[in-house]
C-alpha cells in the first residue's frame, strides 16, 4: 500500500525551478531516503508533502488526502522534524513535549515517549543544555508524539557527532518497528545504506533515480575489485576464463581481478581448486557515494 504519493510536483522561487516535475510513492512501512546536493530541492519537496509550502504544480496525496486542504487532518498522522528547529532556550524536555503533545487528540504519554527515546535522566533539563545528540532525540520525541503514520525527518544527524549519529540511526529503526513510514531526508551517503529501503535521488529539482541503494550503486557502475597475494603461483588464465572476470593484473606479488557479478565466489572457488589460498584479501566495490557522485556530477544552485 503505497502511503504517500507525489506526482508531478512543481515548486517556483520567482523565475528559479526549485522542484521540476517529481513523482515517487513512499509504501507503508518503508524508509524512503531522499538524497541531493544542497540546493537540489529535497527539503522544498518535504516541506511541500508536509503541508508547509503551497505547490506551483502536481498532486500530493498521503493517506489519500491533501497536504493543503486536508491540513487539520493531515496534522494527526504526519509528524515532522525540520532541518532547523529551535525551542525556548529555557524550556525543559518534559514541558516541550507535554505542549506538542496538547496539539493532538490521542497523543502517545510523555513520559514513557521520553523515556523510549532515552531522554528520562534529562527529562527536567532545560533545552540549552542538552547534547546536539540529545537535541536531536528530542526532535524526534516531537515528531512522534502525535503518533502518527508517516514521519518526516530532514537532515536529522547533521552536525552529530559519529557516536550520537549512530545513535540517531538506531532511533529512526525503532520508529519504522513502530510501524511507521518514514521519509528520510540526507546527504550522508552512509546514512542512506544503512536506513533507507529505497532512495530518490534529487538533483537540479529533479528525480535522477528511484531504486535501493544497491540497485543504485548496480545501475553506475557493478564492477568489483579484488586484490590479494596467492600463496602458490598461479595462471592468469584461470582467472580470466571465468564468465564474472574482465580483467587480471600483476604488481608484484598483487595480484588485482575486476570484474562482475558474484566476482568473490567465483575467484574463490578456482583458487580453492588450485589449493591456493587468497592471502591479504581485499575487495573494493562502488558504493552509494560513488553512485551519487556519478549520478550529481553538476552541482545545484542553492534553492532549497
Amino acid at each position: 500500500m503505497n502511503i504517500v504519493e507525489v506526482t508531478e510536483l512543481t515548486k517556483h522561487y520567482g523565475h528559479e525551478t526549485a522542484v521540476d516535475g517529481v513523482s515517487f510513492s513512499v509504501q507503508e512501512g518503508e524508509i524512503f531516503g531522499i538524497l541531493g546536493p544542497n540546493g537540489a530541492g529535497k527539503t522544498t519537496t518535504v516541506e511541500s508533502i508536509a503541508g508547509l509550502r503551497k505547490p506551483d504544480g502536481g498532486t500530493i496525496r498521503i493517506l489519500g488526502m491533501d497536504p493543503q486542504t486536508d491540513r487539520d487532518a493531515l496534522r494527526e498522522v504526519v509528524g515532522v522534524q525540520l532541518q532547523e528547529s529551535e525551542l525556548p532556550e529555557r524550556m525543559t524536555v518534559i514541558e516541550a513535549v507535554e505542549l506538542f503533545a496538547s496539539f493532538y487528540a490521542d497523543p502517545a504519554d510523555p513520559d514513557q515517549l521520553i523515556a523510549d527515546l532515552g531522554l528520562a535522566e534529562k527529562r527536567t533539563t532545560a533545552y540549552k543544555d542538552l547534547s546536539g545528540g540529545q537535541k536531536q532525540r528530542l526532535s524526534i520525541a516531537l515528531a512522534l508524539v502525535g503518533q502518527p503514520k508517516v514521519a518526516i525527518l530532514d537532515e536529522l544527524s547533521t552536525g552529530l557527532d559519529p557516536q550520537a549519529r549512530r545513535e540517531t540511526w538506531q532511533l529512526i529503526e525503532s520508529i519504522r518497528d513502530r510501524g511507521v513510514t518514514v521519509l528520510l531526508v540526507t546527504h550522508l551517503m552512509e546514512e542512506a545504506e544503512r536506513l533507507a529501503d529505497r532512495v530518490a535521488v534529487i538533483d537540479g529539482g529533479r528525480i535522477v533515480a528511484i531504486d535501493t541503494p544497491a540497485g543504485i550503486v548496480a545501475r553506475v557502475d557493478p564492477q568489483q575489485t579484488l586484490r590479494f597475494r596467492p600463496s602458490a603461483p598461479i595462471e592468469d588464465s584461470l582467472l580470466t576464463d571465468l564468465p564474472e572476470v574482465k580483467n587480471v593484473e600483476r604488481s608484484g606479488p598483487v595480484v588485482t581481478v575486476t570484474g562482475t557479478g558474484n566476482l568473490i565466489h567465483a575467484v574463490t572457488s578456482v583458487l580453492a581448486q588450485q589449493q591456493v589460498i587468497a592471502n591479504d584479501l581485499r575487495v573494493e566495490q562502488t558504493n552509494l557515494d560513488d553512485a551519487y557522485l556519478a549520478l550529481t556530477a553538476h552541482p545545484a544552485k542553492d534553492l532549497s
